[in-house]
């Protein structure tokens, strides 16, 4: 057995309308429901479970980083540069706020978008070795 953290398993969102939000999430993202209650939802979509979870108003998941600029705190990985430029188009079609796709002078392409909340996603245009080698790889 590794003593080691092998994997991030749930993420927490906070959100001010659970059910508005979790029908966002399933209409915008393709997310799947396994659970719901009246202060939280259990969303699987990306590989992982996404907790929403019933907080106070005009809270997000975002912070300020030393520049000043709002952050995100949650990149999600699509399968190279063509895929990243659909799904910035799907997001767009879906009236999703997305913003412009970035060259951040790293490999690939960026763009961030923002579930009803403002909480603040960034999409990358590159799979981790690591994903890619146990599971694409695999497909």
């Amino acid at each position: 057995m590794s003593e080691t953290l092998i994997r991030i398993g749930t993420t927490y969102i906070p959100v001010s309308n659970v059910e508005l939000s979790c029908e966002w999430y399933v209409r915008k993202l393709g997310a799947e429901c396994s659970y719901r209650d009246s202060d939280k939802v259990i969303l699987n979509f990306a590989n992982q479970s996404f907790f929403l979870v019933r907080s106070m108003n005009n809270q997000n998941s975002n912070f300020i980083d030393c520049y000043g600029k709002e952050h995100f705190s949650i990149t999600f990985e699509v399968d190279g540069v063509s895929a990243l430029e659909t799904i910035h188009k799907n997001f767009r079609d879906k009236g999703i706020k997305v913003g412009e796709v970035e060259n951040r002078g790293h490999a690939g392409r960026n763009f961030v978008f923002y579930d009803l909340d403002g909480n603040k996603f960034d999409v990358w245009s590159e799979l981790s070795p690591t994903f890619k080698e146990e599971y694409k790889d695999k497909e």
